[in-house]
């Protein structure tokens, strides 16, 4: 039987012009569906579903061959994609790719059976194929030779590669590499640009092997080379690697053993570059910091910690592995300069936004109680907002170092340091301060008291000092002092266990009474919270029984009194 007329022989070509222009004027003509329409039923994606219900009728009741239709089956599809696409995602073509589209009709016409089989064996409106990169992925890896060098070589890392590069005019060197920013090679200490030695007035511009493969380039740069009357032939390199212009990862994948976890990351305070290493990375440990310090400008020493933190001093032992034997250093945090000894104090650069975070809770003439104050990150910069502070640390080098940093950063007029237990400081300095400041204070002053406690490994276990810390009468709620205690948590919900934790030692439900907030992950399943609440008045103040409060009765003396009084004397 003829095909009917209207019916055009099966391809697999997109739709004509024609075709397309009509499925435009339709799309746009149905896009404007008033709101009354769309009530009705009459939606793009009501629609979606009539036509892929009668498109696929064919396909269905052949067992997932072509209907005779094929053409107006899937037209119809693609169709519907474009609607989906305008009136349903409600974004902007260059926004809203049409694989997602088709990811979309996948999830809800996944129960008719053949259906992207179809698709994919007309090739019509099928996703686009993943081009592969035939490159080779070990083109930038320093030479074999190297696995497992526990000394560091660094002439035993150079090799030769053979790059793609294109030969132009030295004149329009800049306006090539800027329209071709994306294809040129970026890798430390290489050029882009090198010397033709045949040919003094042209350059070779240097090209970036994963982007131009097959020594290749695709249809767009070579329009852009038309246009600056460039050939667009890429001629092949061949490009000395020395150590300086591998990464420091590349390097350290390279000497590591095969499957082994390559560390490259570490913490930098000041020129000190503090490495976490673990047991399979310790043979080569001077070779990885030699290659830290190399790759990093301004890191002069590289050390390892050696063993845990220690919890009275909070400082750990630690290994020079590269570098300067000198742990005395200058940071800089929020805008404030501290000095230090690294290896005596505790100091922790992924705390600059906790600390930051504590201080911006402060207004001018808060009073700021640090139990564990360390060098001063949070004593510091509340002194800098004017608030008044007692600050305190157990460690005797911390409190020389926080002396130091006050007179550093002009604050020593506002802080007074201690260099106590933290028990013994808060039950006196904390609580002679709190005593009278707290009987003093006025309804229409509000200045609030802030205690920090950032020991997170002790910290909940000092919570019971305040338990009937002050004696008297209970001051205002809104004056009572709000504690930021900090500690970790290996518990599948870590906020409701450090909040239990902190309320088993206050003897009261702080429930509805404080938050939590996660400062950082400190290792699997390990996170460090800070648990913040005022402290209730029934916790903090112990009031005086009616007996103690009575004067002394007055009463004859009797006999034996006299008799009593002179056996005592």
């Amino acid at each position: 039987m003829p095909p009917r007329k209207h019916h055009k022989t099966p391809t697999t070509s997109e739709p004509s012009k024609a075709e397309r222009k009509t499925s435009t004027a339709r799309s746009t003509a149905r896009s404007g569906l008033s709101l009354r329409a769309r009530r009705r039923g009459e939606g793009p994606w009501q629609r979606f579903q009539a036509l892929s219900k009668q498109g696929m009728e064919g396909i269905r009741s052949s067992g997932g061959t072509i209907s005779p239709c094929p053409s107006r089956t899937l037209w119809r599809l693609g169709y519907c994609a474009r609607l989906l696409k305008t009136n349903h995602f409600r974004t902007a073509a260059s926004n809203t790719s049409f694989p997602a589209v088709w990811m979309l009709l996948a999830q809800h016409s996944g129960r008719i059976p053949g259906l992207f089989v179809v698709v994919k064996k007309n090739t019509f409106f099928t996703m686009p194929e993943t081009v592969e990169d035939k490159t080779n992925p070990e083109l930038y890896l320093p030479h074999p030779g190297v696995r497992g060098m526990t000394l560091l070589d660094r002439e035993a890392f150079k090799r030769t590669v053979v790059v793609p590069a294109l030969k132009v005019k030295k004149e329009i060197v800049h306006n090539v590499l800027k329209s071709l920013k994306q294809s040129v090679l970026q890798r430390p200490g290489l050029k882009r640009v090198v010397e033709d030695p045949e040919d003094e007035d042209s350059r070779f511009v240097i090209l970036d092997p994963h982007k131009v493969p097959e020594f290749s380039l695709g249809e767009s740069e070579q329009q852009v080379l038309k246009q600056l009357s460039v050939h667009p032939e890429v001629s092949k390199y061949h490009l000395e690697l020395t150590y300086e212009n591998f990464k420091s990862e590349e390097i350290l994948r390279a000497v590591l053993p095969e499957g082994q976890e390559v560390t490259s990351g570490f913490s930098r305070v000041g020129h000190i570059a503090h490495l976490n290493l673990r047991d399979h990375q310790l043979p080569y440990r001077h070779l990885i910091g030699q290659v830290i310090m190399d790759k990093n400008p301004g890191i002069t020493c590289v050390v390892n910690k050696t063993n845990i933190i220690d919890s009275t001093y909070r400082n750990f032992e630690m290994e020079v592995l590269a570098g300067e034997d000198n742990l005395v250093t200058k940071v800089k945090e929020n805008n404030i300069s501290y000095e230090l000894d690294f290896s005596k104090v505790y100091w922790n650069p992924r705390l600059s936004t906790e600390h930051g975070r504590i201080v911006e809770l402060l207004k001018a003439g808060d009073v700021l109680f640090d139990v564990f104050a360390g060098v001063g990150p949070f004593a510091i910069p509340a002194a800098k907002r004017k608030c008044r502070v007692f600050a305190n640390d157990l460690n005797p080098e911390s409190y020389s170092w926080l002396l130091h940093n006050c007179k550093l950063n002009k604050v020593d007029t506002r802080v007074k340091a201690f260099n106590m237990d933290g028990r013994a400081f808060l039950q006196g300095p904390v609580r002679e301060e709190l005593s009278r400041e707290l009987l003093l204070l006025k309804e229409e002053q509000k200045t609030n008291f802030h205690i920090v406690m950032n020991l997170p490994a002790l910290a909940v276990e000092f919570l019971d000092v305040f338990r009937h810390l002050l004696v008297g009468e209970p001051c205002s709620p809104a004056a009572l002092p709000t504690v930021h205690c900090y500690g970790f948590s290996k518990h599948s919900n870590p906020a409701r266990d450090i909040q239990e934790r902190a309320e088993a030692v206050l003897g009261t439900s702080l429930a509805g009474r404080c938050s939590t907030f996660q400062v950082r992950n400190v290792a699997p399943n390990k996170e460090m919270l800070c648990l913040s609440f005022q402290i209730p008045a029934d916790v903090l103040y112990k009031r005086p029984c009616p007996d103690e409060a009575k004067p002394a009765s007055k009463r004859l003396c009797t006999s034996q009194d006299s008799s009593e009084e002179k056996i005592l004397s």
